[in-house]
């Protein structure tokens, strides 16, 4: 496939995919991450291959996860290879006709998920019900309405919903900790390492978990709901409801937990280095510019932030 000056060729595309199932979906080296970075800086479209794959995991969110699985860690044999499903996702990759200059998803609507985002875009629409729905960085949800219910699966990542009162179905939520119900309720739930977080603003919202009795959660509450049902309030250094409106608001938060939250906006490595991760962080900061969040890191902070390449930036003691 012909390329221009400024675009990748598909052996640095295949290169860049390889990469990013080494770095995200193995436990690299130390060694590795350095070969990353040199293999980074040694070609400009290397760079920019890797700038339009590594959103690929985040738009890979909708497929079915035994898919995924098997795409991109090839965990199973299968009869095709992983190296022949990385070929085809390079095929997928650099294809024009799915849109990267338009920083739009990849085209497989058979399989990705009714509506995402990629990592630092957050999208608002609005149901066909009138609802009010919010997706946060790398996100994906279906949507499914009939005469007699409304139904909204997360499939990954975070969402806020505020229904339409007037409606009187039901509206039901599915997570993988188990399920929701609600009819005017204004709530956020959002997937972590330690299973769901579920705040509530307003209305009457019960929760259904996986191997638990049904509990009704009030207006006000937030609560950490695990894989295996059990559930307690959780105790939070930043606002749950801040990204709704452009913002990360962080009270006393240690800076590694802030580097974490920050890295879910930007394509890339990000790092804390152990020796700052201690740090405590406090503020609000424009999540449209992660760059300038860096930047007043450095100046409030006793701490350097070290551009390795636009997409490898650590953090460390000055």
């Amino acid at each position: 496939m012909p390329t221009s000056d400024n675009a990748p060729a598909q052996a640095q595309v295949d290169q860049a995919i390889d990469w990013l199932v080494r770095l995200r979906f193995d436990t690299p080296s130390p060694r590795t991450r350095q070969q990353f970075e040199q293999w980074l800086a040694s070609h400009p479209h290397n760079e920019r291959a890797w700038e339009r794959v590594s959103n690929l995991s985040d738009e890979l969110a909708g497929l079915p996860s035994e898919l995924s699985r098997r795409t991109l860690e090839g965990r199973q044999r299968q009869r095709t290879s992983r190296r022949d499903h990385l070929k085809l996702l390079g095929v997928l990759a650099v294809g024009g006709s799915l849109g990267w200059a338009a920083h739009e998803p990849l085209g497989l609507p058979a399989l990705l998920a009714d509506t995402h985002t990629g990592t630092g875009e957050r999208r608002q629409l609005q149901g066909s019900d009138g609802s009010r729905i919010q997706l946060n960085t790398a996100s994906a949800i279906d949507l499914r309405y009939s005469s007699t219910q409304r139904e909204l699966r997360l499939v990954r990542g975070e969402v806020s919903l505020a229904c339409n009162a007037d409606d009187n179905r039901p509206y039901q939520l599915d997570t993988h900790v188990g399920a929701l119900s609600t009819r005017d309720g204004h709530l956020l739930l959002r997937e972590n390492g330690q299973g769901l977080l579920l705040a509530v603003r307003s209305g009457e919202v019960t929760l259904f978990p996986s191997s638990s009795a049904a509990r009704r959660v009030e207006p006000g509450e937030v609560l950490q709901v695990s894989p295996a049902g059990s559930y307690h309030p959780a105790t939070l250094h930043a606002d749950p409801w801040g990204w709704t409106d452009g913002v990360l608001s962080v009270q006393q938060m240690p800076l590694g937990e802030f580097v974490a939250e920050l890295s879910r906006y930007r394509p890339g490595v990000l790092r804390c280095a152990p020796e700052v991760a201690g740090l405590k962080v406090s503020g609000t900061y424009q999540l449209a510019d992660t760059e300038q969040i860096l930047l007043l890191l450095a100046r409030s902070l006793p701490v350097r932030v070290d551009y390795r390449t636009r997409y490898w930036v650590s953090i460390g003691a000055v």
